[in-house]
């Protein structure tokens, strides 16, 4: 017997958008754990977060947004710690940048890491956040007992040198496709890494008009379901990923 956790990413551009077709997205891909990126961080913007937050039907702890704008949202199907935000270091005048991570789990089944990032626009940055997020997360006592899960806006294409870090490290577990702009998506920039010992399926049993996911936001969403055992231990799921 296994449980399914579905994971996504997405990039909300500040809800700067259409926020109501942004929720739409994320009720439709019903996603256990929701890492975002560009989260709106002004200090007045939490009303907003917590609203957007009930419109999804997920959860909010509040305490993330205010060091670059990443975050993290969980469902109540699932147990979750605390979540962490590290400011990762930028050049002078720079966007600042950090990274949002916590352990989630089903009841009964095995402590994941999951951690949302939004890397520079800057390849050297890029570069250096990739490491540094991966070495401050084996570090990290809260977080470090268990498999990684990684997702977000990496501002690079498979060809980078930060993906290339994730990719020896992690497996990379999303599909293989565009995801800006969302209107007509050019470019694979958005993605979702594992680690090795969970075998995922990139299921995306989701429809999403194109009028939708370009009003919710510029960048496409991104998914995929692990299989957890009770007691555990990753349960392999054999699928075909349908589009």
């Amino acid at each position: 017997m296994s449980s399914r956790i579905r994971v996504a990413s997405y990039n909300l551009r500040g809800l700067k958008d259409d926020p109501a077709a942004a929720a739409e997205v994320v009720r439709r891909i019903d996603p256990d754990v929701l890492l975002l990126q560009e989260v709106p961080r002004h200090p007045f913007s939490g009303w907003r977060i917590a609203r957007f937050a009930r419109s999804c039907g997920l959860l909010w702890s509040g305490r993330t947004r205010r060091l670059s704008g990443t975050g993290m949202l969980t469902s109540s199907r699932l147990e979750s710690t605390d979540s962490v935000d590290k400011k990762l270091p930028v050049a002078p005048r720079a966007n600042p940048r950090s990274y949002t991570a916590a352990q989630v789990r089903v009841p009964g089944g095995q402590d994941i890491t999951v951690a949302s990032i939004h890397l520079s626009l800057l390849a050297d940055e890029r570069l250096r956040h990739a490491t540094l997020v991966l070495e401050e997360l084996a570090a990290n006592p809260l977080l470090a007992d268990g498999p990684f899960v990684i997702g977000g806006d990496l501002n690079e294409s498979s060809q980078g040198k930060a993906w290339r870090v994730l990719g020896e490290r992690l497996t990379l577990a999303s599909p293989d496709r565009p995801t800006f702009p969302s209107a007509g998506p050019k470019s694979w920039i958005d993605a979702i890494f594992a680690s090795p010992e969970l075998t995922v399926s990139s299921h995306q049993d989701v429809t999403l008009e194109r009028e939708l996911v370009s009003a919710a936001t510029d960048h496409l969403p991104v998914w995929i379901d692990l299989e957890i055992a009770q007691g555990g231990d990753p349960a392999i799921e054999d699928t075909t990923p349908a589009g």
